[in-house]
């Protein structure tokens, strides 16, 4: 079993910046993917950023492009959300997640919440406009 711990929520001025940390730990098994959701009130999970833990190769969803870089720490076992000129509309419980597999298949797969195998219990981000 892995264990996933979210920190760094909070509230924050639109415009303004915040950095989400996600330490994993417990069983040394080889996590393929991991990846950042996102849940607001009264609205599905949603995949925003993603990385293979190998290749590094990162996506992300069209609403947060150029504004969100997630990063990965192999040797420290750290996962990253760093969040630049937040909006409003990011306002939302933050779950960092793992999978055992992930296939290369691009956005389509990374952004299922059914294909993650470990999820952390979230940290909330408030953008306050």
């Amino acid at each position: 079993q892995v264990q996933l711990v979210e920190s760094g929520g909070g509230s924050v001025q639109a415009g303004g910046p915040l950095r989400l940390p996600c330490a994993a730990s417990g069983s040394n098994e080889r996590l393929s993917c991991m990846g950042w959701f996102r849940q607001a009130p009264g609205k599905e999970r949603e995949g925003v950023a993603h990385i293979y833990t190998g290749a590094g190769s990162t996506f992300y969803t069209d609403s947060v492009k150029g504004r969100f870089t997630i990063s990965r720490d192999n040797v420290k076992n750290t996962l990253s959300l760093q969040m630049n000129s937040l909006k409003p509309e990011d306002t939302a419980m933050y779950y960092c997640a793992a999978a055992r597999i992930c296939p290369y298949s691009g956005g389509s797969y990374l952004t299922r919440p059914d294909n993650y195998n470990y999820w952390g219990q979230g940290t909330q981000v408030t953008v306050s406009s």
